[in-house]
């Protein structure tokens, strides 16, 4: 199919009619893992050309087709070696001396990454709080890029994407959003006017705990030169094996995103009100201060629910107490996991100590929702014990 052909079809066909081999007679329904170094060069290298591992493999292009037409992207996406890898990327797209925009709340790696990079006088780094439209709107003034994530990791703050993203390039801001939590299936940045979107493949994309990857997408040449140029000179890049398993768990995206999305509201839900929770963030909830942004400018809720406790010792004796959710890092896969998120050392001091993140995964949800049941009844027990 054609690039026109697949920009007709729904999201949900193009996770799995897109970046398939041409249909010929005995050809494979499945792109070949392709395990070379090095390229068979019969003359002298031209534009396009192979060449040498680092700089292309067969394997990567049929994700990249797919991720591209799943962004709506007039190009395809590229992939890296691990969300930290394509963020690196995107950071360089700052010139020296420069400044970047970034949301207070947001994956750690990348405000650690962007920290890091500050600290060593590269640019200047200023943080806001996403959902205060106002606020964003302010540090745009003399900022090179600024960087989004809605809703945030781990507190679920939405942004106002339209107001924000237009009124930066009116600015002559560089966009950069990440699109990891919601997938190209509940938002597509590119449509609002961003220039380049962001993911950790490792998460939804490939589904499932088995991979490390990233990848970027944007539709301007002249930013894809960059981001690929410094893909290829910085070697921030993918195993083949790697990238031929994210294009099959892709297949499964639409399936998987939409069975943990509904259970997330479902779970969120019976969180609410639990009288062992003091706060739940959730923008499926109409009572939450995402809502209706979320409403307006996303197809889906996410399946990502944060949770916060009366204090640490409850966080953590319900993250012990779970016996089907899995306590472990990362989100996205098809296994749930539960995580407090103050026990990692990047993470911002005004993320609550006693937050827990849900990542909702494809189980049975009222086999979820009993253990998580069963574990906040134990905390109830444990409060009796210490009177």
């Amino acid at each position: 199919m054609t690039h026109h052909d697949h920009h007709q079809l729904a999201p949900d066909t193009i996770v799995v009619a897109a970046g398939r081999p041409p249909r010929e007679h005995d050809a494979p329904v499945n792109p070949p893992i392709v395990l070379s170094s090095t390229f068979h060069e019969a003359v002298d290298p031209a534009a396009g050309d192979r060449i040498y591992g680092r700089m292309s493999n067969p394997t990567w292009d049929p994700f990249e087709e797919a991720l591209g037409k799943l962004e709506g992207a007039a190009l395809p996406a590229r992939v890296f070696s691990s969300g930290l890898g394509a963020a690196a990327a995107a950071l360089s797209l700052v010139p020296t001396g420069g400044n970047v925009v970034m949301p207070r709340h947001a994956y750690a790696g990348s405000l650690s990454l962007a920290g890091d990079e500050a600290s060593r006088g590269r640019f200047t780094v200023q943080t806001v709080d996403v959902a205060d439209t106002d606020q964003v709107l302010a540090a745009l003034a003399g900022t090179d890029l600024l960087w989004l994530e809605s809703p945030t990791n781990p507190m679920l703050e939405v942004a106002d994407l339209r107001t924000i993203i237009s009124a930066a390039k009116k600015a002559g801001v560089t966009v950069v959003v990440d699109n990891t939590f919601n997938t190209p299936l509940v938002c597509r940045p590119l449509d609002f006017g961003a220039d380049v979107v962001l993911h950790s493949v490792t998460k939804y994309l490939a589904g499932h705990s088995d991979v490390v990857l990233g990848a970027l997408a944007t539709s301007d040449p002249d930013l894809q030169a960059k981001l690929l140029k410094h893909r290829t000179l910085y070697g921030a890049i993918a195993g083949p094996f790697e990238v031929w398993l994210a294009l099959r768990g892709l297949r499964t995206l639409a399936l998987r995103v939409e069975r943990s999305q509904a259970t997330a509201l479902y779970l969120a839900r019976k969180l609410q009100y639990h009288p062992a929770l003091t706060r739940v963030r959730f923008p499926g909830l109409p009572e939450d201060p995402g809502h209706q942004r979320a409403a307006d400018q996303l197809n889906g809720f996410g399946s990502i629910i944060s949770i916060e406790l009366a204090d640490v010792a409850a966080a953590e004796a319900l993250v012990s107490a779970v016996r089907l959710w899995l306590p472990a890092t990362s989100l996205g896969g098809v296994e749930s996991l539960i995580e407090r998120r103050r026990r990692q050392t990047g993470e911002p001091v005004t993320v609550p100590e006693s937050l827990v993140r849900l990542s909702v995964g494809i189980e049975n949800p009222e086999d979820l929702w009993a253990d998580l049941e069963q574990a906040l009844a134990g905390l109830g027990e444990l409060d009796d014990s210490t009177r």
